[in-house]
């Protein structure tokens, strides 16, 4: 068999651009050199490393008794990983998944044993069954806990599962093996990233510099144009928190913006866009309301991993207790995906030739009067090319034509639109489970490019009434049922009149 070196020399030759055709002829005829077609790193060294750094799982009688393995064999994985290309990452992790997961013969051998133990004492049925959960466990997880003790394995075990979460919604695999060590990756995560586990931070302008650079880059709601900006939203009337792991010093894991108001905010450009208050001191008397704007995870491997509602519920804590009088915690929130699922809705009811069920008789003139277009098709197809600009935001009479249409729209949208009986949108179905009423719909609450783009510039509150919270969750989660506000459900109602729901 070639040696480790000489593999390794090989496959850095051939990723400096190394194509020579004889030596590359050479290096393909030598012993123990296996190439898989697509990828760049040898078969051979891959097995080999995977051999070495995955330890035997003890025996079931030894199993407290077997010494641990190595901290190289984590060290090595690691930096043996780190080097793979994604195409390389990909074969590595299904052979990871694969070759050293479950013993399935043991497993079923087992559980024949355990059916075989039913009409014994209960004490060899739970050592039965003990003996069957033990074997369940796949051989790498405990390659996987021994990485997590070692310096920046943590970290590296959430980028780990970042990968593998991104092979499967890519469908780059569908090897129900990877499937299962993305699963065993998130119940770790999920142990190791409890909430008792975690630290709130809140982040000011005297933060750290390194901390408040990534808060900056982070933030995938309403992006930070410049420090000015940055400055504003960690200053007097905004607070910014975020969570914390030990395990991933100075790594924000998700982070909450807040907005101290007087009232319940209709609009994100008078809280990410006005300066005016960079500079003051805070009144408490002008401060009623805690307006969450905007929360971001920042580790894609974390997918899963329940920290934003928690986050929430710890700052509305902190709020109370920084001002006591506070009574109303709302969310202003975007509404990803509407504007797409409405061209959508438009091109299929164009299809079906049922314009009239979605726009009144009066509305469809309106429209064709303020774009200047035949009725029918022409008059649809005009109204499908103005919402997929903001232009139409610039004429004098479209955006009171379209205000009662777009809302209807919208809030059928969010209550009516569901996946698996759970609202479709994402961020309902987050702000939902956390037990929040859907409460209120914002028109030209998000005038930039991107609120059009997403929602033709419409927000919605979701607002938490602490008293109700956990009732509103309990009913969402188990019946799935939405509360929401009589303006919401006006809304909903125009739309089952129109479409004949």
């Amino acid at each position: 068999m070639i040696s480790h070196p000489v593999i390794w020399a090989f496959r850095i030759s051939l990723r400096r651009g190394w194509r020579h055709p004889t030596v590359l002829k050479a290096a393909l005829k030598a012993p123990g050199v296996g190439f898989v077609r697509g990828y760049s790193t040898p078969v051979t060294g891959m097995e080999e490393i995977l051999s070495r750094v995955v330890a035997p799982v003890p025996s079931y009688e030894t199993r407290d008794k077997h010494p641990p393995p190595p901290e190289s064999n984590s060290v090595e994985f690691m930096h043996f990983y780190k080097t793979l290309d994604k195409e390389d990452k990909l074969y590595f992790l299904t052979k990871l998944s694969q070759d050293y997961g479950v013993d399935h013969k043991s497993v079923s051998e087992l559980s024949v044993k355990l059916l075989d133990t039913q009409l014994r004492d209960l004490a060899t049925v739970l050592q039965a069954e003990d003996r069957l959960r033990y074997t369940l466990t796949p051989r790498y997880k405990q390659l996987l806990s021994h990485i997590s003790r070692v310096e920046g394995g943590v970290k590296f075990l959430v980028d780990l599962r970042a990968d593998v979460f991104e092979i499967i919604s890519s469908k780059a695999s569908d090897s129900p093996d990877i499937k299962d060590l993305n699963a065993t990756l998130k119940s770790l995560l999920s142990e190791w990233f409890s909430v008792g586990l975690l630290r709130l931070e809140r982040i000011t302008w005297q933060s750290p510099c390194e901390i408040l650079q990534k808060i900056s880059q982070y933030e995938a709601v309403h992006p930070i144009r410049n420090w000015t900006d940055l400055k504003r939203r960690v200053g007097p009337y905004r607070r910014c928190y975020a969570f914390t792991h030990a395990a991933m010093p100075g790594e924000p894991l998700v982070v909450l913006h807040v907005a101290l108001t007087e009232d319940i905010a209709d609009n994100i450009q008078s809280i990410v866009r006005e300066f005016a208050t960079l500079e003051s001191e805070e009144d408490v008397n002008k401060i009623n309301s805690a307006i969450f704007y905007s929360i971001s995870s920042t580790q894609a491997g974390l997918q899963g991993v329940e920290l934003g509602n928690y986050l929430i519920k710890r700052v509305v804590r902190e709020l109370q207790s920084e001002f006591p009088h506070m009574a109303q915690f709302s969310s202003l929130s975007p509404i990803p995906g509407f504007s797409s699922w409405l061209q959508g809705l438009l091109s299929q009811y164009r299809k079906e030739g049922r314009g009239s069920d979605l726009l009144s008789e009066q509305e469809w003139k309106e429209v064709e009067q303020a774009t200047d277009s035949s009725p029918g098709m022409q008059a649809m197809d005009s109204l499908r090319k103005l919402i997929s600009t903001s232009e139409w935001m610039h004429s004098e009479k479209l955006p009171n034509v379209l205000e009662p249409v777009l809302m209807r729209l919208c809030a059928w949208y969010l209550y009516g639109e569901k996946r698996r009986g759970y609202a479709l949108n994402p961020v309902a179905n987050f702000h939902l489970q956390n037990g929040a009423t859907m409460w209120r719909l914002n028109w030209q609450a998000d005038t930039s490019p991107r609120g059009f783009a997403n929602s033709c510039g419409i927000m919605v509150n979701y607002r938490y009434f602490l008293n109700e919270t956990s009732i509103n969750s309990a009913l969402y989660l188990q019946n799935k049922v939405i509360k929401a506000s009589e303006q919401v459900l006006g809304y909903v109602s125009q739309f089952q009149r129109n479409s004949k729901l």
